[in-house]
């Protein structure tokens, strides 16, 4: 036994037998700083399970040989590429009977589990005869692949409904959420939750000794699998599925459900072959393929602030001051205190900060789960109404009103009060920088962080550049970007920036279409339909007409474009959800939408009029180097706008419907209603017509 295990080489695995006879199989992927499945590793994996298989150890411990974490899931590059060649096919079959070879090992097997397990290293644990975690804060299990436009793929949908029961497993797998190990164990994913220090020991003795799954989880595993169980929970499944995602924009959910309700009551076998057909038809939706490239857009905004700052203050930033407790600079403030940062806040009157720091207490309460850490988080923001913090800040962060005279007075008294190493920033969300750094004596630290609202739940930040900012600079408040769990994007300081700049066309027509009578629940519905998370009616009520009002002002003249009478004349209580008064009457934190006639007809070029003014200038803020290129402002868009994730942004949705076809739309809408629908310039863009990748 020794001899055979002992000393073997592996490119990806390396293996120890214990002197209790438990083998142990550490996964230590090659030229990667983090454990994920490729095909080699999977291969070198099926190898070692059929020699375990001749020679059966005592016990079996799988364990990952990195200390970042167990396994990420599938390596996705390798995943697209399979998906050009068109071999995911094969690639889920080998994934599915290697794991079905190590449920099949006549020992026992353990996953130790430490950090994030996700995805494939999900599926491998859900294999495995047993599974122990680690009760440190890093780890996390979860099986988030509907995220990406599929579904677990390798044994993960037809063995986590029977060991968990199916309604917490469909829940797990639908919402894609992760859990901790507490939460596992309290699910019955894992067996027992212990100290890192001890994870191996503990796995090796769970293999040698074994443990009985209490009675009551080993019920909800059959009793929820029956075929009335199946018939009776899926239509309500399939229900809340729809409440959150349309079919033909998401189909991963339904297609999970309608799998588990036809075969959820077969036999293993059967489960992993209605899971494969499944899978492999998902992944070749257009869905999927957006959702991954999406998921790479991530990685590359992650990238971008650097390898520092990953959830930990920068060596260079510790202290941010922040001027302005509205409701964007509170709660910047309030987000940098929660994420680490030493933080100070400034406003005019005590009130406002008052205010803010109310808002503040009530975000600490829903993130920082332990009631004891609670007090030191809250004591990381101070209110500082005579402004001392600027003094020592590494950071000062403007959210004064949208006013470029104020904000270059402001600048003007508290710059000479800066350290010589500091950085002056404005979350202005509309203003050109360079209107704004008049006077300014160090114009290279001088840059824009334009967050959105609410700042506790948008991911994007952008970052705004000015010609006479440094790049230094711009590399720190990137990082910063990251320390705050946020996706940086860099983006020139032209008025809007981005991602107002491509919003607002989209908001001005809709708010045309309304003035002209369209009900402002069938503009919502066209958007909905479309695929954008909220519609524009009720979103310019979320912002603010006040809001809204303000960005036209600054960029109308820009853009060419005339602001209806809607968003021209705001009345001070009536700015919408705010209010509880807008385009919308507003109850409970939710529009009050009169209803429409049964018999209206909505127009026929309602939602050309709403999403091409958006691509339209898309097309133009490539034209002018608004960001650096299309992949950025597809990220820029989505998570700034929540543009339907699914079409894979502006750009991308262009590619897959056609440029030319595109244009001449355009064109059409140009006759029918007026210039604002002109193309752009930038059509002729051969990024535009590049191959959908």
């Amino acid at each position: 036994m020794t001899a055979s295990f002992d000393g073997l080489r592996f490119s990806h695995w390396r293996t120890q037998t214990r002197p209790d006879g438990v083998v142990v199989l550490h996964l230590d992927r090659a030229n990667a700083s983090v454990n994920s499945f490729s095909q080699d590793v999977l291969i070198e994996l099926g190898d070692l399970v059929e020699r375990l298989a001749i020679d059966p150890p005592r016990g079996v411990v799988i364990a990952s040989g990195k200390a970042n974490g167990f396994i990420a899931g599938a390596d996705l590059k390798e995943f697209q590429e399979y998906d050009r060649k068109g071999t995911v096919n094969d690639a889920i079959r080998r994934g599915q009977a290697t794991f079905q070879k190590l449920a099949e090992l006549p020992c026992p097997t353990v996953a130790a589990i430490h950090g994030f397990c996700m995805g494939g290293g999900t599926e491998l644990s859900l294999a495995c005869r047993y599974r122990l975690a680690s009760n440190d804060d890093s780890t996390r299990i979860g099986l988030p692949e509907t995220k990406l436009g599929i579904f677990p793929g390798w044994g993960g949908s037809a063995r986590l409904p029977r060991l968990i029961g199916a309604p917490a497993a469909m829940d797990l797998m639908l919402t894609g959420r992760t859990v901790s190990a507490s939460a596992a164990r309290a699910l019955g994913l894992v067996d027992k939750v212990v100290d890192k220090a001890v994870l191996i020991e503990s796995a090796a003795a769970l293999a040698l000794k074994g443990a009985v799954r209490p009675f009551k989880q080993r019920a909800m595993g059959w009793l929820t699998n029956t075929l009335p169980a199946r018939k009776l929970l899926a239509p309500q499944m399939t229900r809340q599925v729809a409440r959150k995602a349309r079919k033909e924009h998401y189909p991963a959910p339904y297609a999970l459900i309608d799998t588990w309700e036809r075969f959820g009551g077969k036999d293993i076998n059967a489960r992993l072959e209605a899971e494969r057909r499944a899978v492999v038809k998902l992944a070749a939706t257009p869905t999927a393929r957006n959702l991954i490239r999406i998921f790479f857009l991530t990685e590359r905004l992650k990238g971008l602030g650097g390898k520092d700052g990953g959830g930990m203050p920068l060596p260079g930033i510790r202290h941010v001051h922040v001027i302005g407790a509205g409701v964007m600079g509170g709660d910047i403030a309030a987000w940098s205190a929660y994420r680490g940062f030493e933080v100070t806040l400034q406003d005019r009157e005590q009130r406002y900060i008052d205010h803010a720091l109310t808002r503040a207490q009530a975000l600490f309460e829903k993130k920082v789960r332990d009631p004891a850490r609670r007090p030191a988080v809250a004591a990381r923001l101070k209110s500082d109404l005579a402004g001392a913090g600027v003094e020592s800040a590494d950071l000062l962060i403007e959210a004064i009103i949208e006013d470029p005279e104020a904000k270059r007075e402001l600048y003007a008294a508290v710059e000479p009060r800066l350290k010589p190493d500091a950085l002056l920033t404005t979350n202005t969300s509309s203003i050109p920088l360079a209107e704004l750094r008049t006077h300014i004596a160090r114009p290279a630290q001088f840059g824009g962080l334009h967050y959105f609202n609410p700042v506790a739940m948008m991911p994007l930040v952008e970052v705004v550049h000015h010609d006479g900012m440094s790049a230094e600079t711009g590399q720190r408040l990137a990082a910063f970007c990251k320390a705050l769990d946020k996706y940086p994007v860099p983006v020139a300081g032209t008025p809007g920036f981005l991602v107002n700049r491509v919003l607002f066309p989209y908001l001005l027509e809709a708010a045309t279409a309304y003035a002209e009578g369209i009900p402002g629940a069938v503009i919502d519905k066209a958007a909905v339909k479309f695929g954008m998370p909220m519609g524009p009616i009720e979103l310019i009520d979320t912002v603010g007409l006040d809001v809204a009002a303000g960005v036209g002002k600054e960029l109308s003249p820009f853009l060419g474009l005339q602001v209806p009478a809607a968003l021209a004349a705001v009345t001070p209580d009536s700015r919408g959800r705010k209010d509880g008064q807008g385009l919308y009457k507003w109850e409970n934190g939710k529009a009050v939408k009169p209803e429409v006639p049964k018999d209206y007809q909505a127009p026929a070029d309602l939602e050309d009029r709403l999403i091409l003014p958006l691509l339209n200038e898309a097309v133009a803020c490539l034209h002018d180097d608004v960001v650096a290129d299309a992949d950025l402002l597809d990220a820029g868009v989505i998570f700034g706008t929540g543009f339907a994730p699914f079409r894979g942004g502006p750009i991308q949705h262009i590619r897959a419907t056609g440029a030319d076809a595109l244009i001449e739309r355009l064109r059409t809408l140009q006759a029918r209603h007026g210039d604002r629908f002109a193309p752009r310039p930038g059509w002729d863009n051969p990024v535009l017509r590049e191959p959908i990748a």
